[in-house]
């Protein structure tokens, strides 16, 4: 089966990999790797234990590679959000540490805003807005406190996409975030730069920091200030930042002899949002579990899905009419000696050819407005939007 198999790639194969196979960035440490070893598409069900089919086969595989000589090898890439579905990982020929100062975007003189030749929103607003409800109902009968519910918006251009060009206008745009580009199994290119870092692991320290809870940014500096407050102060938002929070601190609990979780949160931006955001800090018990295996733990946090987790994704399963795929999974890296860091796949897309598919989610509580929903998806979609040069105006329509 595709599910519980790692593949091999041959020399030959392995070479014609492009320049760079795998970016990701962070404040902590950056990583660029060259080439495939070794693909492993093995579903993350389960694996957050050390001898699951995964873990087993990222330490044969990373075993591998350093018999073949690399020191102290890594595996990339990225776990869908459903988890009993193949993950998108691989070990590299090499990589390099960088500093991600080294990556300064090109300008972008010439640069032409695309033509956008189709768009849709998938589901609509009011497919979206009926979903809401929907959500909302479940909560009131007492079956789940909260789930995230998404949409995609889908995009035909007139010409081919430059995924350099896209990434370099993210790094210009977001210094401060995570971003990655990992190729995907089927030719696609995952892009993003996330807020949102899921877990670092660095010998026994480790550190994770949702987010949940947000509020679109404006341009009045006053008008701004008085937006960040507001959220800080929503009480719908804290409950539902709390929700996850906990839910993290409980999952990191059993393996950690230190844990400290604030009691409240303090804000983050981005350059289109502002979020509530908590700052996990912890030192393992045991420093031989890796940053893989702590991901796997963790994801999906109700930062991405809800709470509590079977019922809110059984309720996703339901009400969004498409597959998620690598949205709102993970994406990261973890070396052989456990330390890494995986962020959640969230303010990012796919890159096809001439097909751009984003991806933007809010967190549905009971005190949630339908409209309200839609018009935070709307503002989250922009950070991918404006990398990619194509004017909002020209998706009115859609957000």
């Amino acid at each position: 089966m595709t599910d519980i198999a790692a593949e091999t790639i041959s020399p030959h194969e392995a070479g014609c990999a492009p320049t760079a196979s795998f970016l990701f960035t962070s404040p902590h440490r950056s990583i660029r790797a060259f080439g495939v070893n070794e693909k492993i598409r093995l579903s993350a069900s389960g694996a957050a234990h050390a001898d699951s089919f995964l873990q087993t086969a990222v330490r044969d595989a990373i075993e591998r590679a350093s018999l073949l000589g690399q020191e102290n090898p890594i595996v990339v890439g990225a776990i869908p959000f459903d988890v009993r579905q193949p993950s998108n990982l691989f070990v590299p020929k090499r990589y390099d540490v960088i500093s991600r100062d080294s990556l300064v975007p090109e300008e972008r003189d010439c640069f032409c805003a695309p033509k956008v030749v189709a768009i849709r929103s998938i589901p609509e607003k009011e497919g979206f807005k009926d979903a809401v409800m929907r959500a909302i109902e479940c909560f009131r009968a007492g079956k789940m406190s909260k789930a995230v519910l998404s949409r995609i918006l889908e995009i035909e251009l007139a010409e081919r996409v430059d995924a350099t060009a896209i990434l370099n206008a993210l790094l210009k745009q977001n210094p401060n975030g995570y971003h990655f580009q990992a190729p995907l199994h089927d030719g696609a290119i995952l892009l993003g730069a996330s807020p949102e870092l899921l877990i670092r692991k660095d010998g026994d320290s480790i550190r994770s920091n949702p987010l949940a809870g947000s509020a679109k940014r404006v341009a009045d500096p006053q008008q701004d200030d008085f937006t960040s407050r507001k959220l800080l102060e929503s009480s719908k938002d804290n409950f539902e930042h709390k929700l996850v929070v906990e839910e993290i601190h409980e999952a990191l609990r059993p393996v950690c002899k230190r844990l400290t979780t604030p009691n409240a949160p303090a804000l983050m931006n981005t350059a289109t949002m502002w979020h509530l955001s908590t700052m996990i800090t912890g030192e393992l018990a045991n420093d031989d579990t890796s940053a893989l295996q702590l991901a796997c733990r963790l994801h999906p946090t109700p930062a991405v899905c809800g709470y509590p987790t079977p019922e809110s994704r059984s309720l996703i399963d339901n009400l969004e009419p498409f597959d998620r795929g690598l949205f709102s999974g993970i994406v990261g890296w973890c070396d052989a000696k456990g330390d890494g860091e995986w962020a959640i796949a969230i303010r990012c897309g796919t890159v096809n050819d001439r097909t751009i598919r984003l991806f933007a989610g809010a967190g549905i509580v009971e005190a949630s407005d339908p409209d309200a929903e839609w018009a935070e998806t709307g503002a989250k979609l922009g950070t991918m939007l404006r990398a990619f040069g194509i004017d909002a105006g020209a998706c009115a329509s859609c957000l």
